[in-house]
């Protein structure tokens, strides 16, 4: 990814020499498996751990001649190693390395997505609490539906951002694993006790029965999963670049001192922030069809996974980081035209009202349909001499004012709005990062 959307947290984690530490690691922890076995001398492990921090230059040098990133990698430790430098990488196979580190970088991604999910729920609970009792217009077709209140909408995608944090930590799982079990998983070079001390040294889950290379339906998962909590960001972006077209004029992202929307229209200010999320989540789906397509590997493994993964997990991972961050940021400097808001809702002339008005016709002994009709005549009307709804159903005599005032009350219109932001503020962000339940 490149650096305009990469943050330096997430970057360092998917950075070579990070890679290249994750493989020594695993090179050293197989060799102090080794050494329990008494197969290797005392001493290898460190002698291989001190090989580090390996130099990029020198191991991309050796790569040029090798045409094999983990052999030159293997090379260059262990030339490092001194005496012991033959036990480097003893009994394994490239995957055996490659697939454990990447698991234990996935993971650490998945760390600090999932900070970034609770840092973005933390704005949106903020809103939600802030503006409980906010009125707006809801819509539903982009056309005017019921009253609601800008915390109520904000409350949904709280929810949703639970929802992501608990799939985020069922990806994690899925994706902590490694295989220390040789070429093509028969761990005829190298015995499970060997697996066993490299994976509980890592905090890994070893694969139950690898085919040389840890199953790549784990990790099509979590690039799905990513996708998915992506389609959050951008319904929550969309939302914000709908809110803030210059007919709505109800949210404003925040615009900061000396900033230009237009090159060519000094008046602009445009929803870029937001609009820059759903573009990049674009991508972030493209990279989950990526994983699916990588799944089948011919027999035991073949390597047209390796060149998608090297682009689609770091890339992926990147992309989302930053949007959480760049969601996080909108919502922090967010402006909500609350006046703006009562506006538009005044605007629908009480249509708005239009199903309590039904149901107070129902409940008055009307027929639904002739209600229906009743009420979509008077709402015709309202729309095209620029009435208000009450005083064209007050005109068809059809409802007397007590009924009317009842149809019309907007607070007790609103009063259902209340319980899931209620639900919400009961959940804070630290309960957020220890919780293994979504909603």
């Amino acid at each position: 990814m490149i650096e305009r959307y990469s943050r330096p947290e997430m970057a360092a984690v998917w950075s070579e020499e990070r890679r290249l530490a994750a493989w020594l690691e695993v090179e050293a922890l197989v060799a102090e498996g080794w050494e329990k076995a008494g197969v290797i001398p005392t001493g290898a492990a460190d002698a291989i751990r001190r090989a580090g921090p390996i130099d990029t230059d020198t191991w991309k040098e050796r790569e040029r001649e090798t045409h094999h990133d983990l052999a030159a990698f293997v090379d260059v430790v262990a030339g490092g190693a001194g005496e012991h430098g033959r036990w480097v990488h003893y009994g394994l196979t490239s995957s055996d390395v490659v697939d454990t580190a990447l698991g234990v970088v996935l993971r650490e991604s998945c760390d600090l997505l999932l900070e970034g999910i609770v840092a973005l729920f933390a704005e949106v609970q903020r809103l939600a609490t802030a503006h409980a009792a906010t009125p707006m217009v809801g819509r539903t077709h982009g056309i005017w539906a019921e009253p609601t209140t800008f915390g109520h909408k904000m409350a949904g995608f709280g929810f949703a951002l639970v929802n992501a944090r608990h799939r985020l930590l069922q990806a994690r799982h899925t994706v902590s694993y490694g295989t220390i079990s040789g070429p093509v998983g028969t761990r005829s070079s190298v015995p499970a006790e060997i697996e066993t001390h490299v994976m509980e040294s890592l905090g890994l889950h070893a694969e139950p029965a690898p085919t040389q290379v840890v199953s790549r339906d784990r990790h099509a998962m979590f690039l799905a999963t990513l996708a998915v909590i992506g389609t959050t960001l951008e319904r929550l972006a969309t939302e914000i670049r709908h809110l803030a077209r210059s007919e709505v004029g109800e949210v404003s992202e925040p615009f900061s001192e000396g900033q230009k929307g237009s090159s060519a229209m000094p008046h602009k200010h445009n929803p870029i922030l937001s609009e820059n999320v759903s573009g990049l989540m674009r991508l972030l789906r493209g990279y989950a069809v990526a994983g699916m397509e990588n799944v089948t590997l011919w027999h035991e493994r073949d390597i047209s996974n390796s060149s998608v993964e090297r682009v689609a997990l770091p890339d992926a991972c990147l992309v989302l980081d930053f949007s959480l961050h760049r969601m996080t940021r909108v919502l922090a400097g967010l402006t909500v035209h609350t006046d703006r808001m009562r506006a538009n809702l005044d605007a629908s002339h009480g249509l708005v009202f239009s199903q309590r008005a039904l149901n107070a016709l129902i409940a008055a002994g009307h027929d639904r349909d002739a209600a229906y009709r009743m009420v979509q005549e008077a709402s015709l009307r309202a729309i095209d001499e620029g009435v208000h709804l009450r005083d064209a159903l007050a005109a068809a005599g059809s409802l007397d004012a007590e009924a009317l005032d009842g149809v019309f009350d907007l607070d007790d219109a609103l009063s259902g709005a209340q319980q899931p932001i209620e639900h919400l503020q009961r959940i804070t962000p630290d309960w957020l990062r220890t919780a293994e339940h979504s909603f």
